[in-house]
């Protein structure tokens, strides 16, 4: 069962909320980090990209950056830019993206946990982004952004989330992509005590996005653990920030793909192989987005067309040979393209749903791409399935969308 706690939130104050939270690390670029902090010395991209204080070229893993995200998690205290909170509390974090909110519980998820099989991915980490991140955990002995979780639907804590968001939030923003952020305060030490014993309930977490950062967090935990002969397992370092949301709530979309050649075929040819293994039919030049599982969209020459797998090559009972993401990764990308590598192959790129098809359309249309190819996006029941049975998701399976704000709410480990 899961083990959460309650936890003393270093955050900014109300006032400089929108100055000084950022999008996470691992969604844009040094040169994009460098742009959106540009005359703010409060942004916390200083923090959780410190290389953007340092001349354009700077290695992002060079050890004086590490040192530069200490140096500045220190400042932004010092200055009065985040303060900690002087009691163990939950909160609240609510996004609402195109009408519709989900509600977020920021809790601090045990590490053991992790270790023990509670809380469960369903992707793969690269041991060089672990590596960065628990550097970086090190430097700052801080999460500053959380991981994000998921979990069934419990009716309790449903009610117990809509009673707190039932006052005026802490925290209430909109930032420049149009997202709204609010955050409450669970401060009432009944209610505490009572989501740590509904959590206890709960069987299992899931990882939704922050693989990494949750990986690095209990290597961080291990390393601190061996380093301390009085270890007890109750000290902060064996937990670790993250945003828990009701599984029901979250809005998984596309995550698509860009071909950047034929591999030897005219578009003719192409099709007719496809034929083979889909239904093809041809849809026009006018966008064409997939409609249900185990359908595709191609845009190829101008025309999109929509593939339908037929009933041969479809396996609902296989938690992995169900998803549209292997489907089309071996009759599509490696069949037809030879493409087997996708972490590594230069020939295909990845697009997320939450630019839309016409990004697809744009990058064929301009030369960049001979073809693309639109998903269906896999469904939290699907990740809940891969995750319980062990497997693990192909590359670029899953885009959620909106991201969570880094600075929201920072866990010390000490």
């Amino acid at each position: 069962m899961a083990t959460i706690k309650p936890f003393k939130a270093v955050r900014p104050p109300k006032e400089l909320v929108a100055e000084v939270t950022a999008r996470p690390y691992d969604v844009l670029s040094t040169e994009e980090a460098r742009e959106e902090s540009a005359g703010n010395p409060k942004s916390l991209y200083h923090i959780n990209r410190p290389e953007i204080n340092f001349p354009v070229g700077t290695d992002e893993h060079d050890p004086r950056v590490y040192g530069e995200a200490h140096r500045q998690y220190e400042l932004f205290k010092a200055n009065g830019w985040l303060l900690q909170d002087a009691e163990d509390q939950y909160y609240v974090y609510a996004q609402t993206m195109n009408g519709k909110t989900q509600y977020g519980l920021m809790v601090t998820a045990a590490a053991e946990d992790y270790e023990n099989g509670i809380i469960l991915r369903h992707e793969l980490t690269r041991r060089d982004k672990e590596d960065d991140r628990m550097r970086h955990i090190d430097a700052t002995n801080a999460n500053i952004g959380p991981a994000f979780f998921a979990y069934p639907a419990h009716p309790e804590m449903k009610a117990i989330i809509a009673a707190a968001v039932a006052g005026d939030p802490e925290y209430d923003f909109t930032t420049g992509d149009g997202i709204r952020h609010r955050m409450w305060i669970i401060a009432e030490k009944p209610v505490i005590n009572r989501i740590t014993e509904i959590f206890r309930t709960i069987p299992k977490l899931y990882i939704a996005d922050g693989h990494h950062r949750s990986a690095a967090s209990v290597r961080v935990a291990q390393d601190r653990r061996a380093a301390n002969p009085n270890h007890t397992g109750n000290e902060e370092y064996n937990f670790f920030l993250t945003a828990c949301f009701a599984a029901d709530e979250l809005t998984v979309i596309d995550y698509n793909r860009v071909v950047m050649d034929l591999h030897g075929y005219t578009p003719a040819e192409l099709l007719e192989r496809l034929s083979a293994d889909f239904e093809v039919a041809d849809m026009g030049t006018d966008i064409y987005k997939p409609a249900c599982k185990h359908e595709f969209s191609l845009y190829l020459g101008g025309h999109w067309y929509k593939l339908t797998t037929r009933p041969e090559h479809v396996n609902d009972e296989d938690p992995i040979e169900c998803l549209d993401v292997a489907i089309s990764s071996k009759l599509i990308l490696d069949k037809q393209f030879g493409i087997t590598d996708l972490r590594g192959d230069k020939r295909i790129d990845f697009v997320g749903g939450i630019r839309g098809l016409g990004e697809l359309k744009k990058r064929v249309d301009s030369g960049e791409a001979a073809c693309a190819l639109a998903l269906y996006p896999v469904t939290m029941e699907q990740i809940f399935a891969v995750a319980d049975t062990g497997n693990i998701m192909p590359p670029k399976a899953t885009w959620f969308e909106p991201k969570l704000r880094s600075g929201v709410v920072i866990h010390e480990l000490d």
